[in-house]
């Protein structure tokens, strides 16, 4: 009886303990429901950044499709085939749900922080700033990848699972006001204390980066709205970066290794090679960033690309320079490069922008050539050689700027593909599968996943581009 009244006891107070404590043992602190706004913030970096930097078939071929690279044993994606590998519904997913989806939940997140003090008020402003402008670069991406765009209705999971897609100019116009209103609005230099992976928490930075991003959404319109396009690049050229500045992502190696590495050496794979398109003009240019992007053929002292969209043997062929596959390599995901050759090309349309076209086009060059680890007497020397200098270099500006500023762009395969769509140059090589009809892609097709489960916006959105096809030139690509 004594041993029956005792498990009673025992039993009750186990019982009460855990009463006490329910909410504690009811909680999974491993998978918490709401993560501080600063973590979500820079898993949003993280995810965009690996995004860019991978060459995985399955999330990112436009290392492919700017003809920067080429594959040796599976040429699908070389040839534009991103239905076998839903590449588009992945694309898709990573930059609605990894990214954009994060933002919005940290921007609650800091929305909801009660801080103290002028200087700590400033700060949570600025933060809500930079999560917007954050944004509005991943739009940017979505509209130069597909067009219309799920954007009014996106990111309600709760409310709406089948959003409309908004018209990409008028999602693009929205962007530029977005992004002037963060200009504006972004005072001090201060904004995360921890966290920010991209510039530390410096606003100033952040500002910079917001202007060189509106510079280049003004220059995307330039052949649809060369008024607005005008006034946008105009607006922002002088606040934007400059010569040295970038944004970009450090990877610090091991378990936080850039995805290139992953790729290309973990993998164990060879499965890519630089392509015959990029490696012969460069060839020809006698273009001192080579050691930098390529290596030798082995047993030579020459630069051998593969045929672009055929098979290749590995051992037979250049491969990408060393540094590009080291763990810690970093990912550019806008840089002063990029911006000097879009203030080139608005020099030429007539814009305002501090200086003429040649100034431009010589500052992308220098810097591009600097940034890789050359020499001020290289630059000095290539912009020296006549096919090089702007004066005498072949083609009008937009093959000059066009053919440079893709050259610049390498390894950031979704601003060359989109720099080769904008002025047509350089001359890319035909895929064996195009020679038919010798149309290269334009944009990607919407995700087929879309087409079932979200049909009724899908037909309307296909409808309103011209057709879901991977030929249908984007709004902003009129020539």
């Amino acid at each position: 009886m004594k041993r029956i009244f005792f498990s009673i006891i025992v039993l009750s107070t186990i019982m009460l303990s855990c009463t006490k404590n329910f909410e504690d043992f009811n909680t999974d602190k491993k998978h918490p429901s709401e993560v501080p706004g600063i973590h979500l913030f820079a898993n949003a970096q993280r995810a965009l950044g690996d995004q860019e930097a991978s060459t995985n078939v399955n999330l990112n071929i436009f290392k492919l499709w700017s003809q920067y690279w080429t594959e040796t044993t599976y040429t699908d994606e070389a040839n534009y085939d991103i239905v076998t590998r839903t590449i588009a519904d992945n694309t898709f997913r990573v930059y609605y749900r990894d990214v954009l989806m994060d933002l919005k939940d940290a921007k609650k997140a800091f929305e909801a922080e009660e801080v103290q003090g002028t200087e700590a008020l400033t700060a949570k402003a600025n933060r809500l700033y930079i999560v917007d402008i954050m944004e509005v670069f991943v739009y940017s991406k979505l509209i130069s990848i597909f067009g219309n765009v799920p954007y009014s209705e996106a990111l309600d999971v709760n409310n709406n699972i089948f959003p409309g897609y908004d018209d990409g100019l008028t999602v693009h116009k929205a962007l530029i006001e977005r992004l002037s209103a963060d200009i504006n609005g972004i005072s001090g230099s201060e904004s995360f204390a921890t966290g920010d992976l991209y510039f530390g928490g410096d606003a100033d930075m952040w500002k910079k980066f917001a202007n060189s991003l509106k510079v280049k959404l003004g220059m995307l319109l330039a052949d649809v709205d060369n008024g607005l396009a005008k006034q946008t690049v105009e607006s922002a050229y002088a606040g934007a970066f400059s010569m040295g500045e970038d944004c970009r992502l450090n990877y610090e190696g091991g378990s936080n290794s850039n995805p290139l590495y992953q790729d290309l050496i973990q993998s164990g794979r060879h499965d890519f090679v630089p392509a015959n398109t990029i490696v012969d003009i460069m060839n020809t240019l006698t273009d001192p960033r080579r050691p930098y992007y390529f290596t030798y053929l082995e047993g030579t002292t020459d630069y051998v690309g593969g045929e672009y969209g055929f098979s290749n043997n590995f051992s037979q062929r250049s491969h990408i320079a060393d540094p590009i596959q080291e763990p810690t390599y970093p990912m550019i995901l806008l840089d002063y490069t990029e911006l000097a050759f879009l203030l080139a090309e608005a020099a030429e349309r007539g814009y305002s922008v501090g200086g003429n076209a040649q100034a431009h086009y010589n500052s992308g060059i220098e810097s591009s050539i600097l940034s890789w680890g050359g020499t001020q007497d290289e630059v000095d020397a290539y912009l020296a050689q006549t096919n090089v200098a702007y004066g005498t270099a072949t083609g009008d500006w937009k093959q000059k700027i066009g053919t440079q500023a893709w050259i610049a762009l390498y390894t950031r395969g979704l601003e060359g593909y989109t720099s080769w769509r904008r002025l047509d140059y350089p001359i890319l090589n035909i895929a064996p599968t195009l020679t038919n009809y010798n149309e290269i892609p334009t944009r990607f097709t919407f995700p087929i996943r879309e087409q079932t489960l979200n049909a009724e916006n899908y037909a309307a959105a296909a409808s309103a581009v011209g057709g879901d096809e991977l030929t249908t030139k984007l709004y902003w690509d009129k020539n």
